[in-house]
This record gives C-alpha cells, sequence and structure tokens, in this order.
C-alpha cells in the first residue's frame, strides 16, 4: 500500500511545528491531525504486512492519501503566509493593528480547514477500526522492514549486463543473414511473444564485432504500440548522427526524404524495436524507401506478417523458450549472484526451491529473470524464499501468458512499503522512454515520495542517496533495465528504462490507485469532469485548458504545448500558404509582415496557455516541459507558483531571451533547469533573483548567459548540483558557501579574482565542500589559466570524476590532483606534454579518455607498473600521436582499449601483448594500412590475438 503521501503530510507537519504554530494559535487542531495522520499511517503498516485485501481497506487507501495531501495543501500555505509575515520582521508585524483583522481572518480560515480534514479523517477511522487487521490477511512472517532491507541489499553483479543465456546460435543465424551482401533480403524480423527476450537478441547483435565491423553507421529506435513517426525518424537521424536544430522543425515528409538518401547512400543497420503491426510499417516505410542501397532493416515484433509485408524476400526468425537447463543456468545467474565467488556451495535447500520454480516459468526468460531479482534480494533467508515459493505455487499457473503475467503481478507485491510509490511514479513516462535517473530522483524528491524517517537515511545520508538506493534496488530486482551507468567505477544509474509488460503492470496498478492520470486526446473529456486529479501525464499533445483540477501537483508534458500541426489550425489558411510559397526575403515589406502576423497569433495562443497554467494550477510541486517552442516568452505569472519544487523547461524555445524576475517568488524550488533557447538571440537573461530560493538543490543555468546577468548564488548553501556557472555571470566567491555542492560544470570563462600569481598556496580555497566528486570544465573559446586551474583542482580533494574541455596547454601537477580520481576525460585541452607519467600516479584511476587534440604531441609512454586499476583506455582524434609505447606491468587490468581517428599512429604498443584482461580492442576511423597490421596474419596481431573482440569500423580510407 502507497502510504508515502501520509509520510509526506507528517513531514510538513513536523516542519511547521518546529516554526511558530504556537504563536499563531493553531498547536492544538495541527496536533489533532497530526494524531489521526500518525495512526492511519501506523494501520496501513500493519495491514501492508499482513498483505491485507479487503475490499473496504483497499477503497480506502485512495481516499486516505486525498485527505493526506488536503492536510498537507493546508499546512503548505499556512507555513508559506507565516513566512511572508515573518520577512519583515514576525513580531513588528503582530503589534501593528493594520494587519490584525486580516490576520484574524486568516488565522480563522486555517483553523477551520484542518478542523474540516481532521473531521473526515475520524470518520474514516471510525470505520476502519471496525476491522482488526491483526486478523485480516496471510499467516506467516511479514515483510522485513525497511532497515532490514537496506541492511541486506548488495550491490549484484547480473545488474550490469545483459543477462544472455541460449541465445548464441540465434546471434550467430542472424548476423550470417545480416553481414551476406549477396542476399536480397533488406528486412529481417525477431518474432515471438512479450517476454521472450526479442529485445535482449537484437542488443547482443547490434554491438556484435562483426555487425559493427560490416556496417558504417548502426541506428536504434524504439517504435512500441504508440507509433511516433517524427520522434522515430529523427532518433535514428540522431544516431547517425546527422540530425541538425533544422531537422527538428521540418515536415516529417522531409525528414523521411533525408533519411531514405542517407541509408541508400552508406551502408547503415536500423534497428526498430517493437514494431506491432503492418500499419506502424506502412507509416515508416517512406524513410527506407531506398531500393539500390546495402543498408538493412532489423525488427524485434510479436506480430510474423510484418516481415514479409515490409520484404518480399524478407527474413523471419522466430525465438523459442528456453529449455529447463538453460532456464535453471539463466536463474542462477541472478538468484544466486552473490554465491559467486571460488568455493561458495548453494544451499542445498534453496537450489530445490529454486529448481522447482524454474519449472513453472515455462521457459520465458522474462519470468526467470524477474523471479531471480525477487529471490536474490531475500538471499540467504531461507524462510523467505519458502514463502515466495508458496507465493508462487498459488499465482502461475500452466498457460504462457498467464506465466508471465502472474510473475510481474507477484514482483509488484513482494516489494516494500517503501519502494511502491517509487515504482508506481515510473507510470508517468511513455513506453520506451529512457528515462534519467537524476531527474527522476529530482522528482521523487520533490514530490515526498520519500518519507521524512527514510529521507534521514542511514548514516545522515541525504534524500537523494536513499533515492539512489531504491532504483538501484528496483534494479536488483530487475524491474528496471538498466540502459548506461555513470562509468566503469561505479555502479550508479544514469539513465534505464522499463520492459513493456513491466511497464503494464505499473500502469495497471497505479489506474487501481488512482496514482496518477495518464492524459491524451481520447480521454481529455473525461479529464475536464474530473476535479481531484491529483498528478497529470501527457504523452501526446491535450489542450491543458481540459484539465479542471486546481488542486493538481504535478505536470509532466511530453509533448509540445502547440505542435506544427496544431500551430497549423490556428493560422488562417491564406496567410501559411503565402508564407510556404515564398522564400525568407527579409526585404519584402509583405512577407515581413504575413511572419509578424503569424508570430502574434501563435504568441497570443502560446501566452493564453502559460497563462491557464500558471493561473489554475497554484498547487503545482512539479511542472517538467521537454520540448519544443513555447511562445514569445515565459510569463510573469509563473511567479503564483509558489508550492512549485521541480521547473524543468530545458529545450524550450522562446522568441525573447529574457527570463521574468517573478521566477524569485519560487521560494520552494529544490530542482530548477532554466536550459531554455531563444531563437532571436545565442544568450539568455536570467534576473538576479536565485539568491531567494534557499531551498534549491539542483540549479542548471542556461548555456551562455547575457552580458546583462549576473547572479548571486551565495545563499544557495543547499545546493548539490551546479551546471553551466561561469565567472562572467556568477560570482565566484559564492562558490565557497556550497558546502553541499557533488557535482560542478563550469561552461565559459573562469577566472579567479584577485589572484596571487607568485604564491599560489595564498589564494583563498574555491570549492569547501568535502561532497564534490564530480568536475567538469568547457571553455575551448577561450581556454583557462593552468594557474587558476591547479588552484582550482587543488581545492577539490574528493573528486572522482574530472572532465577538461578547454585549451590548458600544460597539465597541473601531480599534487594537485585528487587522489580518489577514477574517472577522467580531456577534449581540445592542446597539451604538449605526455600527460601519461601525471596520471599513471592516481590509484584508482579505471577510465580515461583523450579526444580531439587533447595531446598534440608526438609520443605517449606508460612504464613500469603504472595505470594499476586502467579498465578503459579511449583516443579519440590525436592528430599528431605517432606512436604509444605501452611497457611490460602497465595496465594489467585493461579491459577496453578504442583508437579512433589517430591517422599518424604507426602501430599497436608491443606491451598490449602482455595485457590478458584485454576483452575488446576497437579500431574506427583508422588508414587501412593500420587496419591490415591489426587483422589476423598482420605483423601486430599477435599482440592482441588473445582479446575475443576485434572490432574494425570505417577503416577503408
Amino acid at each position: 500500500m502507497d502510504f508515502s503521501a501520509v509520510s509526506s503530510a507528517l513531514k510538513a507537519i513536523g516542519e511547521l511545528t518546529q516554526e511558530v504554530t504556537s504563536l499563531w494559535g493553531v498547536d492544538e487542531q495541527v496536533e489533532r491531525l497530526a494524531s489521526e495522520l500518525r495512526w492511519m499511517q501506523s494501520f496501513l503498516k500493519v495491514a501492508d504486512a499482513r498483505k491485507v485485501d479487503h475490499e473496504v481497506i483497499r477503497t480506502s487507501v485512495v481516499e486516505i492519501r486525498e485527505l493526506a495531501y488536503d492536510a498537507e495543501d493546508v499546512i503548505e500555505m499556512f507555513a508559506l503566509k507565516v513566512a511572508s509575515k515573518r520577512k519583515g520582521g514576525f513580531s513588528n508585524c503582530i503589534k501593528r493593528s493594520a494587519c490584525f483583522l486580516k490576520e484574524g481572518c486568516l488565522l480563522h480560515q486555517i483553523k477551520s480547514e484542518i478542523e474540516k480534514i481532521t473531521a473526515r479523517i475520524e470518520v474514516l477511522t471510525r470505520q476502519l477500526k471496525t476491522y482488526d487487521v491483526s486478523k485480516l490477511g496471510v499467516d506467516g512472517e511479514g515483510p522485513s522492514s525497511s532497515t532490514e532491507r537496506r541492511e541486506a541489499r548488495r550491490p549484484y553483479p547480473h545488474v550490469m549486463d545483459d543477462n544472455i543465456v541460449g541465445l548464441d546460435k540465434d546471434i550467430e543465424k542472424l548476423v550470417s543473414v545480416l553481414v551476406d551482401e549477396e542476399s536480397e533480403c533488406k528486412v529481417l524480423s525477431i518474432c515471438g511473444m512479450g517476454g521472450l527476450g526479442k529485445t535482449t537478441l537484437a542488443k547482443k547483435i547490434y554491438r556484435q564485432s562483426q555487425v559493427v565491423g560490416h556496417f558504417e553507421h548502426l541506428a536504434w529506435a524504439f517504435v512500441s504500440q504508440n507509433c511516433q513517426i517524427r520522434k522515430i525518424w529523427e532518433d535514428i537521424l540522431s544516431d547517425l548522427n546527422i540530425l541538425t536544430e533544422v531537422d527538428k522543425k521540418m515536415k516529417v515528409e522531409k525528414l523521411a526524404e533525408k533519411l531514405s538518401s542517407f541509408l541508400e547512400e552508406n551502408k547503415c543497420l536500423v534497428i526498430l524495436d517493437d514494431i506491432w503491426n503492418t500499419k506502424a510499417w506502412d507509416s515508416l516505410k517512406p524513410a527506407f524507401s531506398a531500393r539500390k542501397t546495402k543498408s538493412k532493416i532489423l525488427l524485434t515484433s510479436r506480430n510474423k506478417e510484418i516481415v514479409a509485408h515490409a520484404d518480399k524476400n524478407g527474413f523471419l526468425y522466430e525465438l523459442q523458450e528456453l529449455d529447463y537447463n538453460q532456464s535453471w543456468e539463466l536463474f542462477q545467474k541472478i538468484a544466486f549472484a552473490q554465491t559467486n565467488s571460488p568455493g561458495y556451495k548453494i544451499d542445498a535447500k534453496m537450489k530445490e526451491l529454486g529448481e522447482d520454480m524454474v519449472k513453472h516459468c515455462a521457459g520465458l526468460p522474462l519470468a526467470i529473470i524477474i523471479l531471480g531479482g525477487i529471490l536474490a534480494t531475500k538471499y540467504p533467508s531461507l524462510t523467505e524464499w519458502l514463502r515466495v515459493s508458496a507465493n508462487v505455487k498459488s499465482y502461475l499457473n500452466n498457460d504462457k501468458g498467464e506465466v508471465l503475467r502472474d510473475v510481474l503481478a507477484l514482483s509488484y507485491d513482494d516489494l516494500p512499503p517503501y519502494l511502491r510509490p517509487c515504482f508506481l511514479y515510473l507510470s508517468h513516462f511513455p513506453e520506451d522512454y529512457e528515462i534519467s535517473a537524476d531527474r527522476l530522483i529530482q522528482l521523487w524528491v520533490a514530490e515526498g515520495i520519500l518519507s521524512s524517517k527514510q529521507e534521514e537515511g542511514d548514516e545522515g545520508q541525504i534524500a537523494e542517496d536513499v533515492a539512489e538506493g531504491y532504483l538501484l534496488e528496483l534494479a536488483e530486482r530487475c524491474m528496471i533495465q538498466v540502459r548506461e551507468r555513470d562509468n566503469i567505477a561505479t555502479l550508479k544509474i544514469r539513465s534505464f528504462q522499463m520492459h513493456d509488460l513491466m511497464r503494464d503492470v505499473c500502469l495497471s496498478k497505479a489506474k487501481q490507485q488512482k496514482f496518477l492520470y495518464i492524459a491524451d486526446q481520447s480521454n481529455e473529456c473525461q479529464l475536464s469532469t474530473i476535479g481531484r486529479v491529483r498528478r497529470v501525464s501527457a504523452h501526446k499533445f491535450i489542450p491543458l485548458q481540459c484539465i479542471k483540477s486546481p488542486r493538481l501537483r504535478s505536470l509532466l508534458l511530453f509533448d509540445e504545448l502547440l505542435p506544427n500541426e496544431e500551430q497549423e489550425n490556428i493560422l488562417p489558411l491564406t496567410m501559411r500558404s503565402y508564407f510556404e510559397n515564398h522564400e525568407y526575403d527579409s526585404d519584402n515589406p509583405l512577407f515581413c509582415f504575413v511572419a509578424l502576423l503569424m508570430l502574434s497569433v501563435l504568441g497570443t495562443k502560446f501566452r493564453g496557455i502559460w497563462k491557464y497554467m500558471f493561473n489554475n494550477f497554484n498547487f503545482l510541486r512539479v511542472l517538467d516541459y521537454e520540448r519544443g517552442d513555447a511562445g514569445c516568452k515565459l510569463p510573469n505569472d509563473i511567479g503564483k507558483l509558489i508550492h512549485i519544487r521541480f521547473l524543468r523547461l530545458r529545450g524550450l524555445y522562446f522568441l525573447s531571451s529574457k527570463l521574468p524576475s517573478s521566477l524569485g517568488n519560487l521560494r520552494c524550488l529544490q530542482t530548477l533547469d532554466l536550459r531554455i533557447k531563444s531563437e532571436c538571440s545565442n544568450s539568455i537573461h536570467v534576473p538576479n533573483v536565485l539568491w531567494r530560493m534557499q531551498q534549491l538543490r539542483h540549479l542548471y543555468l542556461p548555456k551562455r548567459c547575457s552580458p546583462k546577468t549576473k547572479l548571486k548564488l551565495g545563499t544557495l548553501r543547499s545546493l548539490q548540483t551546479l551546471v553551466n556557472f561561469n565567472t562572467k555571470s556568477c560570482y565566484i566567491k559564492d562558490l565557497i558557501n556550497m558546502t553541499n555542492i557533488r557535482e560542478l560544470e563550469i561552461r565559459g570563462p573562469f577566472n579567479i579574482e584577485d589572484f596571487n600569481t607568485e604564491e599560489l598556496g595564498k589564494n583563498p580555497l574555491i570549492i569547501q565542500s568535502k561532497y564534490l566528486h564530480s568536475l567538469s570544465i568547457i571553455n575551448y573559446e577561450e581556454g583557462i589559466d593552468p594557474r587558476h586551474l591547479a588552484h582550482l583542482l587543488s581545492s577539490c580533494d574528493s573528486i572522482s570524476k574530472l572532465s577538461l574541455d578547454a585549451a590548458i596547454r600544460r597539465l597541473p601537477e601531480y599534487h594537485y590532483l585528487s587522489s580518489n580520481l577514477a574517472y577522467i576525460k580531456l577534449r581540445r585541452c592542446m597539451l604538449e606534454e605526455d600527460p601519461m607519467p601525471t596520471f599513471a600516479k592516481l590509484p584508482y584511476l579505471s577510465m580515461l579518455e583523450l579526444h580531439e587534440e587533447a595531446f598534440i604531441g608526438k609520443e605517449m609512454f606508460c612504464c613500469g607498473q603504472a595505470f594499476a586499476k586502467l579498465e578503459s583506455l579511449c583516443l579519440k582524434e590525436l592528430n599528431f600521436l605517432e606512436e604509444l609505447r605501452v611497457s611490460e606491468g602497465a595496465m594489467p587490468c585493461l579491459r577496453r582499449l578504442e583508437i579512433e581517428n589517430c591517422r599518424q599512429l604507426k602501430k599497436l604498443p608491443d606491451g598490449l601483448r602482455f595485457i590478458a584482461t584485454l576483452q575488446e580492442l576497437k579500431i574506427e576511423s583508422m588508414p587501412k594500412t593500420f587496419k591490415d597490421k591489426v587483422e589476423e596474419g598482420g605483423e601486430d596481431f599477435c599482440k592482441v590475438q588473445h582479446a575475443p573482440s576485434i572490432i574494425f569500423q570505417n577503416c577503408e580510407w
């Protein structure tokens, strides 16, 4: 059961109680309300532990959540009123007789609201007290507490990779057809029921060395049941590195032409994942119409008919269920992942239980993976394994489709209470959507998904740390599919997706519990009649005016406020016709007049949409709008969203480059993303009001701020993330106050004021946060003074990740670098001296990337026992590098080496022959003479013949 709303309300009450409730005379009402909510919370916890499934209690959960939300709204409104009164001195305000009547009315209103909510809760409490939850539900041990679960939780190796079992022959067959240039087959299809592993197989093929070496370009697009043609084509063009800003505004027909031409002229592999029917293929076909092409298309689908419809010579590959031995092998990889240490024996009884449970999974990989994920979190408790085994037998039957559905349902029911609202929140995102972990965690925190007790975490962890642990646990349970991790050195998840069948379960449970409302054009009329919607997620365009809920808390928009098709409907036909049939001509008065008129019409429409939102959703906590045109400017009315915690406007296009000063009213903000763009300027003016937002935890400034922007940020002591900071638009001394900063990205000028060039040690420390783990500097236009960089790095002694994209010419000496560095990326640094001797001393360095003239010398040398922990080395576009030397004993843990477009490099280093751990060598965009040396039979092949994977790409010139 989801009782996060009750926890969030209690947290708000707790914070208010620490303020001045007694001075305002509402302490009795607030304490009575808190007492009732605490009873509700205890009741729900007991009911959840007992697995109570009673109709009255089930329907009461939704009402409890609504009451908790109402309580929090009232308390929050009161707290903000109190804060506004205290701005000029609280005691003075009380004494002013002119304000006495107004304050008296406010006090009466607040008391009345609290008493109404308390009375409603008491009625529900009396009703629920008639049910003795200790006698309802199932017998046996209840689920472990969240504390026990967190103590038992450990990082599981299986979440790092795709779980591949029994696919070797499938891969071999499909690859042979893909790389056969004599074959007339242009479209291949992997078919089978949901959960068989079609996408997993396609991913494996996508990364297979023979495939990567054969095709010049590879692209991947998720189609899904909701086929969005423009997005799919844009995703493919993006993967092919040919998508421009102009493309994003052109008509879909032009996108299709561009993609079709590229596929005809180049040898590409495009994977269309999860295509549902022939109608979807017909809509996508214009982009794949090229006849004389060496490009190929690989589909995954549950529908066998599509491939023959798409290509009469198409190749159909039907994926089969796993046999019992394969099923058991896959299950062991997940459920017993932590027992993989040499000599460890699996408990005989648990092995017997596992073998029995696998039989019920009908050879479906997804069912086995989910079941294994459930059991992995319970290892080594035999009692919990016995309970899951009993549930499996009661849940599952023999029908394959039902088996999968029931295992997915079991995975949700097994979630501890603290994870359920976190999982349900994933229903906000569209099918196949790649979800950013940081964005999701910030949303969880902003919405109070973590209770106050959980937010404190273990050992003083902050809310983001706890939330990150919860996300990792969902991955451990195989309820999400990790797409990208931060780097080799950590397990931190950067992005993930949900399997569409798991998402179906998530949507079903969220709908059942009225957790949120997914809005689209088919149900917008229904939405206008519902007054108590708290969360709305719009995956496609809907008129926002159809939302009539004044207590809306979160609004996530995944489509444009006004898509191109809607804009065309608004503009008069004659105006559109004139504009389309005349080329741009700034000297033509009529053309300019029509263009301005069109902008005026659309600007009025956009302004109306924004104003409706800001004037009608005053309790909004989350506004996440991520794409498209947004009108002339952001209206001043945004200052009315005084409750908002999360505001993300990244990627929006405004005509004006100026943001309103009313942003300063948004004092509850925790996350603010201002990475917007202007149609008329390459820089954005941000008013100096951000210092008022003292609860800010994550701040993303525009990439370029206007010369008029000068921000004071010294009051933002809770800030954890600061992106696009520079010393032209901000004050460097303000960084000193940010003692909680964890991630800092400097973009643009970085100059230290009053810098002592004679004695560097006498300059004050710039960073005083012991939590900073990631530092990025991007300034390729002006570069950065190496002395300023050295001093900055000297105050960053805890960072593990460093990225430099700026001309520095000289690397700071070793003692300026943090010994904790695990990841380093240098780009356009123009280093004249070999950086390897400096980096070799870093004890934990595991990833090193040198890109695009990071080094402009001729030789690099890795000597002795250097780079003891290095696992990945990437060298790209080092145009002057002629020789890389690696002595015996250096890089003993290297797993991956990538060399791209280093056209002067003569040969591979001899020392590679001694690196037994090397798993992958990738050679891309290198001269054919270099490729010939490395290929089997070449003079360098003996140095890397022990590597399982050697990939060549674009090495024909």
